[in-house]
């Protein structure tokens, strides 16, 4: 039952954290108003790639907690109020290309401590790298 429990807390810190984000900038959502590049997806796409990124990082996450492997470190959610919000699309770009670099190394020390865990996360490296593509073009093509 605790390893349940480490589980559900675990999927639900990351949906719940990324759905606060959501709210806050759901008013500010100009995705549909922007002029987009050719492999842009429909917007309808980007929450249930998310609710999915989220939902595997909370496995990972839980596969670490259950094997007391984890530690304290915090996942930050800003990008999509520096793209949205404030509209900070270059900045959102560096900012998305720091990610990417701690995407990376948190995949080795998952990976260092439990192969599993560390591969769950080779989607959320892989979409946040499409993200980053996404983010610079659709910054060089909005100027």
């Amino acid at each position: 039952m605790k390893k349940i429990f480490i589980y559900l807390k675990s999927i639900l810190i990351p949906l719940i954290s990324g759905a606060v984000v959501g709210f806050i900038t759901s008013d500010y959502m100009d995705f549909n108003l922007l002029i987009k590049p050719n492999f842009a997806p429909p917007g309808f796409l980007f929450p249930v790639v998310w609710t999915i990124l989220y939902i595997l990082m909370g496995i990972s996450y839980g596969i670490l907690k259950n094997k007391n492997l984890t530690d304290n470190k915090v996942v930050n959610l800003l990008w999509s109020i520096i793209f949205f919000v404030f509209k900070w699309r270059l900045f959102a770009y560096l900012w998305i290309l720091v990610l990417i670099v701690l995407v990376i190394n948190m995949i080795k020390e998952f990976y260092s401590r439990n192969k599993i865990s560390g591969l769950l996360q080779i989607p959320y490296l892989i979409w946040i790298i499409f993200a980053s593509f996404l983010n610079l073009s659709i910054y060089l093509l909005n100027r």
